[in-house]
């Protein structure tokens, strides 16, 4: 099985998903289900297949996390070092227009490229990965073609 890497706040963020699903969405979509099925005629219940709808998105997505936890390799950035972009990285970089942009190189579930955190899978991320500062590196996206200098790596 492969290990799906995660910060200890990612990590903590997807137990407390499921602690949340299981103690207030299950339980609610319970009371929905049981509550339209008083309604009568089932196969009429519009409100009865929405609630049966949510209840099996509600336990894709428990398994999804379920699945995830249970392969995830929590990673502490502040137990790393190196001159060399890895996972869990908060990397500096100088762009095409001179502009400072940070990035945090973190697992897929704790994405979120507005609050600078960005996947290891991502584009950026997979050409940073190995480099070091001084670096140049050129990366495709959908506007076209954008540069990028590492200015500092940290870990933090």
């Amino acid at each position: 099985m492969e290990k799906v890497p995660m910060l200890a706040t990612g990590h903590d963020a997807l137990v407390q998903e499921v602690k949340h699903l299981k103690s207030v969405e299950r339980p609610n979509i319970v009371a929905a289900i049981e509550e339209a099925r008083a309604h009568g005629d089932l196969s009429e219940n519009a409100e009865y297949h929405a609630a049966k709808e949510r209840q099996g998105m509600i336990e894709a997505r428990l398994s999804e996390l379920e699945d995830k936890l249970s392969r995830a390799e929590v990673i502490d950035p502040a137990q790393l070092s190196g001159d060399k972009v890895m996972f869990g990285a908060t990397v500096t970089l100088i762009d095409e227009d001179d502009k400072t942009v940070v990035y945090q190189i973190v697992g897929a579930e704790e994405a979120d490229v507005k609050q600078g955190r960005l996947s290891y899978t991502a584009p950026l991320a997979r050409a940073l990965i190995g480099r070091r500062p001084g670096d140049e590196v050129e990366v495709n996206t959908p506007s076209g073609e954008k540069y990028y200098e590492i200015e500092k790596i940290e870990f933090k």
